[in-house]
């Protein structure tokens, strides 16, 4: 009897070790499609670099700092009127 139930053990062990790798295998695949399918929705779309995105953030903010210095000389000049 403890070596039919050693036998059983043993059988459902290699079951669970199997499901266990195939599950890891199903997951990497999954991993993976995922992955393709990211970087084709990158590459079609309209999407700008890090640096790019710096560089205008940059532009703007200098742009709003220009804009308030002329205000502020406008509003200055209206003054004197």
């Amino acid at each position: 009897m403890n070596d039919t139930r050693a036998k059983i053990v043993d059988d459902l062990t290699s079951v669970f070790n199997g499901l266990g790798i195939a599950a890891q295998g199903v997951r990497e695949e999954i991993e993976q499609a995922i992955g393709a399918r990211i970087d084709r929705v990158m590459s079609q779309g309209n999407f700008v670099t890090r640096e790019e995105f710096e560089l205008v953030r940059d532009m703007a903010m200098k742009a709003r700092e220009e804009n308030i210095a002329l205000r502020a000389a406008l509003d200055a000049l209206k003054d004197k009127k």
